[in-house]
């Protein structure tokens, strides 16, 4: 029997003064987001800092990146976000744990949306004092809930079988929808995640029957580059295809950059994410006459953040290229000691190795 998820609604995000606005649920386009991976305490002390984590923003924002979250600890941490927030115009997610008063602070600026898990933020007027702080700013929640965070009944029940924690995790979050729902307080998004891919998927599929929340998925502390990709491509593939998940987190040991680029591939993979630059590169083997892995190395996240809909290859040799990267709109491989760059299938130049990226940017410029 084929299963029915509900349909989710629309929740937004941004669109505050310069804030871009943007869409979850309904009929919008799945968006990528990362989380800021240092300390962000000391900006409003330190100009260089900002500059630095705005041109790291804008960075990632060519590479696809549509939210940004970051931690939340302390009060100091509080007002630099605001002041990031200030100087970008993507939308950031203040991510909020025990102290609903962080929160607060956030909402003084025009911090898009405020991470919280209800359950530990305190008591309900807490809650409500988010709650209607989100609604005078026109700001979004996202509730988060993870395993080890289930509610102490819940945790009791998994532990004497009576429920899976897939099942534990999607009733938690329907109770602290609950919340909001009696607040009348619609704008908010829901996540789940294990760091089971399993677990992630049958969470997810589980709320996604009963309730039209846009879902923000992942699954959580996924693990190295190698592995954490594995996971979260299996888990969003799944369930991107059932039309669950509104916005994806890849989780990563390493860095946004990575995270950002996953999760675009994931969804340019799935149908889901239009335009930007295909990059295809042979895996190297003992033909090849070009140093494959060093060129990607230098190029991939240029070329991935490009405002063009093109097809590059970097080839090993000329078997690779331009054989079986006839299509591409540009492409580089060895030839003995030499390189070629060919267009469509079509060798238009030979170089020496040592000019292959000034002669690369060369042609590629001209597309």
């Amino acid at each position: 029997m084929e299963k029915k998820f509900k349909t989710p609604r629309t929740v937004f995000l941004g669109g505050n003064k310069n804030i871009k606005r943007i869409g979850l649920g309904g009929n919008e386009p799945v968006t990528v987001q990362t989380m800021w991976k240092e300390s962000i305490t000391d900006v409003c002390e330190n100009d260089k800092k900002l500059e630095s984590i705005i041109k790291q923003i804008n960075s990632l924002k060519l590479l696809g990146c549509d939210i940004l979250r970051f931690a939340v600890p302390d009060m100091k941490s509080a007002a630099s976000l605001v002041k990031i927030q200030e100087n970008t115009d993507m939308p950031l997610v203040a991510d909020i744990h025990f102290d609903y008063r962080l929160a607060l602070e956030c909402l003084k600026g025009d911090v898009a949306a405020i991470r919280i898990n209800p359950g530990n933020i305190g008591s309900r007027d807490r809650v409500e004092k988010v709650v209607n702080a989100c609604r005078e700013k026109g700001s979004a929640i996202r509730i988060g809930v993870n395993t080890g965070s289930l509610p102490k009944d819940l945790a009791e029940k998994v532990e004497k079988g009576g429920i899976s924690r897939a099942e534990a995790l999607a009733e938690t979050a329907a109770r602290e929808c609950q919340v909001f729902e009696e607040l009348k307080f619609d704008q908010y998004v829901v996540s789940m995640k294990a760091s089971s891919v399993q677990e992630t998927i049958d969470a997810n599929e589980a709320f996604a029957s009963r309730y039209d929340s846009p879902l923000h998925i992942g699954v959580t502390e996924a693990g190295p580059l190698i592995s954490g990709v594995v996971k979260s491509t299996i888990a969003f593939t799944h369930l991107l295809s059932e039309g669950i998940g509104s916005t994806i987190r890849v989780s990563l040991s390493s860095a946004p950059e990575n995270e950002v680029i996953t999760g675009r591939e994931i969804l340019h993979e799935c149908g889901l994410r239009k335009g930007g630059v295909t990059l295809i590169s042979c895996p190297r083997c003992g033909r090849e006459g070009f140093d494959v892995h060093s060129f990607v190395d230098r190029w991939q996240n240029r070329l991935l953040s490009m405002d063009k809909e093109i097809t590059v290859a970097i080839m090993g040799c000329i078997v690779n290229g331009p054989g079986e990267g006839k299509h591409a709109d540009i492409g580089i491989a060895g030839a003995g000691d030499k390189a070629i760059i060919f267009k469509k299938g079509e060798i238009i130049r030979t170089i020496q190795a040592k000019d292959a990226d000034k002669v690369f940017e060369e042609e590629l410029s001209s597309l």
